[in-house]
């Protein structure tokens, strides 16, 4: 552990949860890097990911965004190239694109968007995409005939939220310089998706717990009885 971690340890107390006010105060003050750090949000779920109706999945535009410069490539044919060049997408093809992907390892992206017309290109990529998290889905709006809609929403923030397979999810929810009330709004946006994002399926305590924390920052737990 670095000296600036352990200074910043000092300021939580491990054996508290903090109200989600409190903790973003902390996590500000607690990002000593030279960079402006992510702050990110981590939830742990009730939920069983293993069953399909216990699946918890969309996506939210932040209010403030993410505070990244996000790289979007469409999968697009027609009209739909224009309209997706217009909405500031960086990538806009078809399969050459998807060939790139496959033979050259190109990441050089982090958003998938694709009109349903595109799924026959793109559905041979879901084993390189998907465990990247980037394969496009109806569900988080990454698949859909208005690809300039998507492309202005992704370049404005929009985050997806997913389970990972210990039932967790972890989200960025902008950075350290946004300061407390912009993090609240991110915050109380991505908490509130995922709350409304509650299966039918879901038995018991449905946000088991919630931690919050800069990119090189201890994490801060917060009270989840307080997230409504």
């Amino acid at each position: 552990m670095g000296k600036k971690y352990i200074d910043s340890a000092k300021l939580i107390d491990r054996t508290k949860t903090y109200d989600p006010a409190e903790a973003l105060e902390l996590v500000c003050q607690t990002s000593k890097a030279k960079f402006d750090e992510t702050i990110e949000i981590h939830i742990r779920l009730g939920v069983d990911s293993r069953h399909a109706d216990q699946q918890v999945r969309g996506a939210v535009v932040l209010p403030n965004g993410t505070g990244k410069n996000v790289k979007v490539l469409v999968f697009a044919k027609g009209d739909n190239i224009e309209k997706a060049q217009a909405a500031g997408a960086d990538y806009v093809g078809g399969p050459e694109l998807a060939e790139k992907i496959q033979k050259e390892n190109w990441f050089d992206f982090d958003v998938v968007i694709a009109s349903p017309d595109m799924m026959g290109v793109i559905g041979r990529l879901g084993k390189v995409l998907g465990p990247k998290g980037l394969m496009p889905s109806p569900k988080a709006g990454t698949v859909t005939p208005d690809v300039a809609r998507a492309v202005n929403e992704a370049k404005a923030g929009k985050i997806e939220y997913r389970l990972d397979k210990t039932n967790i999810i972890h989200c960025p929810i902008g950075k350290a310089s946004f300061g407390v009330e912009k993090l609240a709004e991110n915050f109380n946006t991505l908490v509130g998706a995922v709350i409304k994002a509650k299966p039918a399926a879901a038995k018991g305590q449905y946000i088991k717990s919630c931690v919050i924390a800069s990119t090189m920052g201890p994490g801060i737990k917060i009270n989840q009885a307080k997230l409504g």
